[in-house]
Order: structure tokens, then C-alpha cells, then sequence
């Protein structure tokens, strides 16, 4: 089991991880909601609950709950910026499907 950051991705959270003065790591999961049944949730972490799984990527923490996990094992999460967006992007290997955005998926 596995979450992963790219470069890109390690480096976004660690600049903002700075500029926000403070915070753990990575939080990811996901909601029962988007186009495609469940959308991801992606915020910066300040501690660790007891049913947490913590793992490690390019120096950073990704916090997972294990509800989630079941979901997104072996998810790699990348930063890009496309002209003037900017947003985290997953490639899951658990996901049937996704919608046009990508910020949603079926399982």
C-alpha cells in the first residue's frame, strides 16, 4: 500500500507547508459526492489520528485515513500549472473512471 508525490507535488506542499508557517504534511481522501460518485479532499495536515495511515514521499507526509486508502491505494499525486491554473491531479489505479475535470472518479 501506497501513496506517492511527484517531484512537483512534494515541492507545492512544501513551499506551502512554509509559507503557511506550519503543518505535518499532506491530508488526502475522499467525499461521496462529483459527477463520478467520489471526489477527492486534499488539505495540508497538522496532526495524526489514531486510524491514520502515514506515509512518506519525497520528504513529505501523506495522511491517509484508512477508509479512504481502500480507495486510493497506489494513487500517485502531481502538481501541474496550465497556463493560469494550477491544481493536484491523481492517477489512481483503483478509479473504473473519471469525470471530465479528473477531480472526480468511480471505483
Amino acid at each position: 500500500m501506497a501513496i506517492t508525490l511527484t517531484q512537483n507535488a512534494a515541492e507545492r506542499v512544501r513551499s506551502y507547508l512554509q509559507k503557511r508557517g506550519g503543518g505535518i504534511g499532506l491530508r488526502l481522501g475522499i467525499k461521496q459526492t462529483g459527477c463520478s460518485g467520489f471526489a477527492y479532499v486534499v488539505d495540508y495536515a497538522d496532526d495524526v489520528a489514531d486510524d491514520d495511515i502515514v506515509f512518506e514521499s519525497g520528504g513529505i507526509s501523506v495522511i491517509v485515513d484508512q477508509t479512504s486508502l481502500d480507495l486510493i491505494d497506489g494513487t500517485e499525486v502531481d502538481f501541474v500549472k496550465d497556463g493560469l491554473n494550477e491544481a493536484f491531479k491523481f492517477k489512481n489505479p483503483q478509479a473504473a473512471g473519471e469525470c471530465g475535470c479528473g477531480e472526480s472518479f468511480n471505483v
